[in-house]
């Protein structure tokens, strides 16, 4: 992408930021942030900040592309207050697509989640029957069928990234997360600081751990294809938290045992796993940090 105008809500957050910083090299970007989990510090100076809610009607609208990733990013965070989730993540998503709609925008790129297909260990296709178990996942859900409308109404590209398991580490942009981050930045911080990391069960859940930087390139690839419909974006492979953690100590030089402790949730999903092709038949992308490498990534500054 190059010489575009280019909003990104929730661009100074952990994913937002990363692809921010990207874009800016080549073209000219807006990001659109309340800082509730995102800071200024992560942007590059190249970066236009404008401090605004996405329920606003007051930021900076005339822009080429709209990446949309502001909301609440958690079902914690959602199921503390469900009415403001829905809010944020659905009335936001509509607010911010007409701002941009009515200054002729036609391309959106927005985030939605890999949690609306449950408890897997085979990869999960897009075409295959989803359901909503959380107030969060029916507010993404609630964004695809908005796009949907947005798409045959208006004639508009509408692309939807289900993102599987982003990270990039607490030495990256994911630090101001806190507790909200991905745990792979969460195990390591606690690992490098001599404490135990606490899994939930026996430790055997699986994720897709897929790193943000693939995931800034393939926001990038669905705007620049002018995409529109569903796609994952994942690594098509899984690890288990107890090898996720395994591999953080053996780069670490360290010997701490997890804590299993009892898992706290209702309806918790034990394992995810991508199917891409769709969106690499689509773009031609493909994950290009492998796990490995980025727990080493992670790891880098507590060494």
């Amino acid at each position: 992408m190059q010489g575009q105008r280019v909003l990104v809500t929730g661009g100074a957050g952990f994913i937002g930021s990363n692809l921010a910083n990207r874009l800016t090299e080549d073209n000219d970007v807006i990001v659109v942030d309340d800082t509730y989990l995102g800071t200024p510090a992560n942007l590059s100076e190249d970066v236009e900040f404008v401090e605004s809610s996405i329920l606003d009607t007051d930021f900076p609208a005339a822009v080429d592309v709209l990446f949309h990733l502001a909301g609440y990013s958690s079902r914690d965070m959602h199921e503390e207050n469900p009415q403001r989730g829905c809010r944020v993540n659905v009335e936001g998503f509509v607010n911010t697509v007409e701002q941009v709609r009515k200054q002729g925008c036609e391309t959106v790129v927005y985030a939605s989640t890999s949690s609306i297909y449950g408890s897997r260990t085979e990869p999960s296709p897009e075409s295959m029957s989803v359901e909503s178990q959380t107030a969060y996942e029916a507010s993404k859900l609630a964004r695809e069928r908005y796009a949907e409308y947005y798409a045959n109404h208006h004639d508009m590209n509408m692309a939807g990234l289900r993102f599987f398991s982003v990270y990039q580490g607490f030495g990256g942009n994911e630090e101001h997360k806190g507790e909200y981050a991905n745990t792979v930045a969460q195990f390591a911080d606690a690992i490098a600081n001599g404490d135990a990391p606490e899994l939930f069960g026996d430790g055997s859940q699986t994720r897709d751990f897929t790193h943000v930087k693939d995931v800034a390139r393939a926001c990038e690839l669905a705007a620049d294809h002018e995409l529109t419909g569903v796609y994952n974006v994942g690594t098509e492979e899984a690890y288990s938290f107890n090898k996720m953690v395994e591999m953080i100590s053996d780069t670490l030089g360290t010997d701490i045992d997890p804590e299993y402790i009892e898992c706290p949730f209702d309806g918790y999903v034990h394992d995810t796993m991508a199917d891409s092709s769709k969106f690499h038949e689509a773009t031609g992308w493909e994950p290009q940090i492998s796990f490995e490498e980025g727990v080493k990534r992670v790891c880098e500054p507590y060494r």
